[in-house]
């Protein structure tokens, strides 16, 4: 596709999250400091499930892939974002944009499937407990995650393709802080009636199906809870409990922004601070807190790092 030709826009300006100078250094500093939790704190996930023989089990291995994706997704946005702070101009390229784009739904869209198939999981070890292990097999968890990142790069290609096929001929300033779909398609100069209604079904259909699937499999959950003792029961939604907070932290906030036609992009950005930012950074916090498991493998990991050291 040649997309220069179609489109006289070069670059774009991302007005980003605040046009105040004074709010834009105390964002630089707060932005930063979030950035830096979340790599370390997923990084953190990551290596304490890879190096930790007491964390192989699939709970674990997609708790791994999902941090893995986190660190990926929030990279796309926030060190744009955090350098944006400091600047005047705050242009991208039209290609960067684009990529930009892509990775923000090539990201969000697997981390979508992941926490799926992590509530299937949660199901299948609660509900079948007794056919967890020949259920949940290594190569099935594998399969899923394969699967995880191969919808993930389908949904992301179809919204990137039908943005790059619009014609862009300025305006040029996007009302965010990175390039997605809804402020792009405000910018095109032709009728974008059909192009709107496709991006949406496609993002909103996924996020609305996920959240459906996730539901009901809590709610399986919780029903077949009544029949389990206390302290199963206790175990049960102990695990489960980090899990619903991340979805809602990160489902709420996307079936805003995704299901409904934008009109209110200014909404729109502060809203998208809770996925790209937020809940990337709770999600090591949240997995591990409530998790002993984890904490003493990181215990373990790290107390041997430095006696060994």
């Amino acid at each position: 596709i040649d997309m220069e030709n179609a489109s006289s826009v070069k670059e774009f300006v991302l007005l980003g999250l605040s046009e105040n100078q004074g709010v834009q250094k105390i964002f630089f500093v707060m932005f930063l400091f979030f950035y830096i939790i979340i790599l370390v704190g997923n990084l953190l996930i990551v290596i304490t499930v890879i190096s930790s023989r007491s964390l192989n089990s699939p709970m674990y291995f997609f708790l791994c892939y999902l941090s893995f994706v986190d660190i990926c997704y929030s990279s796309v946005t926030a060190p744009k974002m955090i350098a944006d702070f400091l600047v005047e101009n705050k242009t991208i390229s039209f290609v960067g944009c684009i990529a930009q784009l892509f990775g923000v739904h090539f990201f969000g869209c697997t981390e979508i499937f992941i926490l799926t198939v992590m509530a299937y999981d949660r199901y299948v070890a609660i509900c079948r407990p007794l056919h967890y292990t020949t259920i949940m097999t290594r190569r099935v968890c594998g399969r899923m995650v394969i699967g995880s990142w191969v919808g993930g790069f389908l949904h992301s290609i179809v919204q990137t393709l039908l943005t790059t096929q619009l014609p862009f001929c300025g305006p040029n300033k996007i009302d965010h802080y990175f390039c997605d779909v809804h402020p792009l398609l405000q910018l095109a100069c032709s009728n974008i009636y059909a192009v709107g209604i496709i991006v949406v079904a496609n993002s909103g259909m996924i996020t609305l199906i996920c959240f459906i699937i996730l539901l009901t499999s809590y709610i399986v959950i919780l029903l077949s809870l009544k029949s389990q003792t206390s302290e199963g029961r206790y175990k049960a939604l102990s695990t489960c409990g980090s899990h619903i907070t991340v979805v809602i932290l990160f489902f709420g906030p996307c079936t805003f922004i995704y299901i409904r036609p934008s009109s209110h992009l200014s909404e729109d950005k502060s809203v998208a601070v809770f996925y790209t930012v937020i809940t990337p950074m709770l999600n090591p916090l949240i997995y591990t807190l409530r998790n002993m498991e984890v904490k003493s493998a990181m215990r373990k990991l790290w107390s041997g790092k430095v006696g060994n050291g």
